[in-house]
């Protein structure tokens, strides 16, 4: 069975798409550029495709980068909104929230 999908990737990858910018994803996620570039590497690597053409300054997302964006944006999407659902439950005593 494959491992699942790194969110963190995702998340840097749809930045990356929103902003066309990998310095710009790096700096609204506070990395660096280089874990930015690492990270899309992986994804890319992982998925066995390549999602983005890159043409010196300027990106392209390749077919499968079309369909990766549609799922991860989906993807982030409902962690965002399990998130809020599990932050409406009553604090367990004793546990803290890490928020």
């Amino acid at each position: 069975m494959k491992r699942p999908l790194d969110s963190r990737q995702l998340l840097a990858f749809v930045t990356v798409v929103h902003r066309q910018s990998f310095t710009l994803a790096a700096q609204e996620l506070h990395l660096t550029q280089s874990a930015i570039s690492h990270s899309m590497r992986a994804l890319e690597t992982d998925l066995g495709c390549r999602l983005l053409e890159r043409n010196g300054r300027r990106m392209e997302l390749t077919e499968q980068g079309e369909r990766v964006l549609l799922k991860a944006e989906s993807i982030l999407r409902e962690m965002e909104q399990a998130r809020a659902e599990l932050d409406t439950l009553v604090p367990i005593a004793g546990v803290e929230s890490a928020a």
